[in-house]
């Protein structure tokens, strides 16, 4: 039998994600089995789950390792995939944004100083509006940097935006909305695409209903 290969983003939006796949009609019980294993299969339904960091869902399906899989709207725009998007999930919802203290201003004749973990998605922002920014890339705390002096603003994102209002700043920009995405190989779209839409047409009426 053809399996279609999923990989699934670890930790708690991968639960809810997987939780759409099942009420989808996609059930694999064995995930939900307290063990060490990283791969599940339904041979019934022809399908295998795997566990994958949430960064690393993007390369999987892109490689063809995986035919599908979530990702956040994030990994997609920050690394650029060659991936096919087939579906909003409306989970993990939030927000890309400029952060930077209460009182800052931006001096357009400076340089602006932007520290983020997302380079790419800051540098496409910022060329868009003809700004001249120096990118400091970190890979955690983006919120010290500002304090810090180290940046005059962050490009992060931001959920609630409470951790930014108990560091002193505040979002002044959004980006662009993020949510988890349904992708797709896409060799695997072409060669197993009766399967892939219907797993993707059962989890979007399945959102569809929910959001209702």
């Amino acid at each position: 039998m053809e399996f279609i290969n999923v990989a699934l983003p670890k930790g708690r939006l991968g639960e809810k994600v997987y939780d759409i796949f099942e009420k989808a009609g996609f059930e694999c019980p064995s995930i939900k089995e307290n063990s060490r294993k990283l791969t599940f299969e339904n041979s019934e339904k022809g399908i295998r789950y795997f566990w994958v960091k949430p960064s690393d869902v993007a390369i999987y399906v892109e490689r063809g390792a995986a035919d599908i899989g979530v990702a956040g709207k994030d990994i997609l725009l920050e690394y650029e995939p060659d991936v096919y998007e087939l579906l909003d999930l409306h989970m993990g919802v939030c927000r890309m944004a400029v952060a930077a203290p209460e009182n800052f201003r931006d001096d357009k004749s400076k340089t602006l100083k932007v520290a983020t973990k997302f380079s790419n998605i800051a540098s496409n922002y910022y060329a868009g509006l003809c700004r001249d920014i120096d990118i400091i890339h970190l890979n955690g705390s983006i919120e010290l940097a500002p304090i810090l002096g180290l940046s005059d603003v962050i490009v992060d994102i931001v959920e609630t935006g409470k951790t930014l209002l108990e560091n002193g700043l505040v979002p002044f920009e959004t980006i662009v909305p993020i949510s988890a995405r349904l992708i797709s190989n896409k060799a695997s779209y072409s060669f197993k695409a009766n399967k892939i839409n219907e797993i993707k047409n059962a989890m979007e009426e399945y959102v569809r209903n929910k959001n209702d």
